[in-house]
């Protein structure tokens, strides 16, 4: 790498380890916590697992909007741009998804049709997406991005030619839910069966009669015991935590999972069809993420000029920023892995960086929204909690994962 990339590797990884590092590295959780930071550093999310259209209705998201955001997989930072926001800057530590997002713009850029961006980003098991890479993306892609994709694995094969494979089962998320696929096997389940359901009855049957038994297995209650066993979630050990409460988390994955199979329509829910079919629909099949529908091929191709990706900390971002300049924030569930001086930092550079009528969104493992008793007084009241509506935006939110979606609005 050159001094630069060394650099950017560096900062990154402080501030991965800042982020996670919570105990002493020779107790038990530290060692926990250093497991983590480690799995962490390669790709984490092919897919985010963040329903965009909350997202974009909670923030009500228009022309000439000003956004900040996590980066992850990428999939919402491309979906915004259906909405034409003036300018988005996407953050993330980690160098696999500031890659990933920045393969997708150029993507959105440069690939001859809309059919090519979907075979590129929404098929599976297509075998010249790597050609296409070639010819129409690499030239115009930056170094380090392009150094990304054309690294070997240990096959010898270059990176980009996942594509040609099947990119939602690699990564630590797909490679969870693959995991996940081959205990219910072992058990005599296959989730793939839950597909065939015609209406949100049969899901609730299938639910309740194959997949809410096996988490009463004792192999699997143990497993989920296990904090390293969520790791693939993406969920380090302060989260879980958060994420279990007072219930085991056997118990709560369970309510997770019922929520994905039984509450939204097959049709509408492409969450569902990666965790369960293990792909997206085709077009015309089911619904897609916004970025890969059709209709939307143009605003997303238009957009992709606006948008600026940073391998950076969020709160460092924000602090180069004039004050007033920003009109949306997306925080993901990045606060749960934060201890209150980082919280406190983060909001104090929110609130002088936003703008007369701002919006902050965010994802919370728990239910209760975190800031109150840790975020200070004097910071959270130029804000407004939407409750009723942080509320509403949960029990719609389609992927099914968290505990809570919330929504501050900024005060004058």
């Amino acid at each position: 790498m050159t001094d630069l990339s060394a650099d950017i590797a560096l900062t990154a990884r402080r501030h991965i380890k800042t982020a996670v590092y919570q105990n002493g590295p020779f107790s038990k959780a530290g060692l926990s916590e250093r497991f983590f930071a480690l799995l962490f550093s390669g790709l984490v999310y092919p897919q985010i697992w963040e329903d965009p259209e909350i997202d974009m209705e909670a923030m009500a998201l228009d022309k000439g909007h000003r956004v900040v955001t996590i980066a992850s997989g990428g999939c919402n930072v491309l979906s915004y741009l259906t909405r034409e926001p003036a300018s988005i800057d996407a953050v993330d530590l980690n160098r696999a998804h500031v890659a990933l997002n920045r393969l997708k713009l150029e993507a959105a850029r440069r690939l001859p049709s809309q059919e090519d961006y979907f075979r590129f980003f929404g098929a599976a098991r297509v075998g010249h997406n790597a050609q296409a890479y070639d010819r129409f993306i690499a030239p115009h892609l930056d170094r380090e991005a392009r150094r990304y994709w054309e690294a070997r694995d240990l096959l010898g094969r270059r990176r980009i030619t996942v594509f040609d494979r099947d990119f939602y089962r690699t990564g630590l998320l797909g490679l969870c839910i693959s995991m996940a696929h081959g205990v219910a096997r072992l058990h005599g389940v296959d989730p793939r069966e839950i597909m065939e359901a015609k209406d949100l009855r049969a899901q609730r049957i299938f639910f309740a009669e194959h997949l809410a038994p096996l988490f009463r297995r004792r192999l699997i209650r143990w497993a989920a015991s296990n904090k390293a066993s969520l790791f693939g979630l993406g969920i380090p050990p302060a989260q879980y935590d958060a994420l279990a409460g007072e219930e085991t988390m056997a118990d709560v994955l369970v309510e997770r999972v019922r929520k994905l199979a039984c509450d939204f329509p097959l049709k509408s829910n492409y969450f569902a069809w990666q965790a369960f079919a293990r792909r997206y629909p085709q077009p015309g099949e089911a619904a897609l993420p916004p970025y890969l529908e059709s209709r939307h091929f143009h605003a997303v191709r238009a957009g992709s000029q606006s948008v600026s990706v940073h391998q950076a900390n969020f709160t460092e971002l924000l602090a180069r920023k004039p004050a007033a300049s920003v009109d949306r924030y997306v925080l993901l569930d990045a606060q749960d892995w934060m201890n209150d001086g980082q919280l406190n930092a983060l909001w104090a550079e929110i609130t002088r960086t936003a703008a007369p009528g701002a919006r902050v969104i965010f994802r919370t493992a728990a239910m209760p929204t975190l800031l109150p008793g840790r975020v200070s007084d004097g910071t959270l009241s130029h804000w407004t909690y939407a409750a009723d509506a942080s509320a509403e935006f949960t029990a719609r939110d389609r992927s099914a994962i968290y505990g809570g979606f919330h929504l501050y609005v900024k005060r004058g």
